[in-house]
């Protein structure tokens, strides 16, 4: 076996899931795509001013040989930097169905406010 091909199996295997990230009501939410995740293997944690959301996906001992397979297993790192309007002590997280559903909420301060006209 080539060096090159030692090398690459020593690498771990990183996944990056696909996630959407809009503004409602108040808060921002962040969804997450995370088939096969456990809520066992997940992190999530806010750190200096971070969003960091670790975890691992395995998927069962391969039975037989794949004509293709675009599920990978292995560990994921994503991480989103957080400005000064979001309330890290107001954060909520579900993971449902594969979808992890972050939940940040606005600082009052930054929510919009009518004003109104005397």
């Amino acid at each position: 076996m080539s060096n090159t091909v030692q090398t690459m199996e020593k690498r771990k295997r990183r996944i990056v899931p696909s996630c959407a990230i809009r503004e409602e009501a108040g808060k921002v939410r962040i969804i997450l795509e995370m088939p096969g995740v456990r809520k066992e293997d997940l992190e999530i944690k806010i750190e200096k001013g971070e969003l960091i959301i670790e975890g691992r996906r395995d998927d069962p001992v391969p039975r037989g040989s794949y004509l293709m397979r675009e599920r990978a297993s292995g560990d994921f790192v994503k991480t989103f930097t957080l400005d000064d309007t979001i309330d890290t002590e107001r954060v909520n997280a579900e993971l449902k169905d594969g979808i992890l559903d972050l939940s940040l909420s606005l600082k009052e301060a930054a929510k919009p406010r009518k004003i109104e006209i005397t």
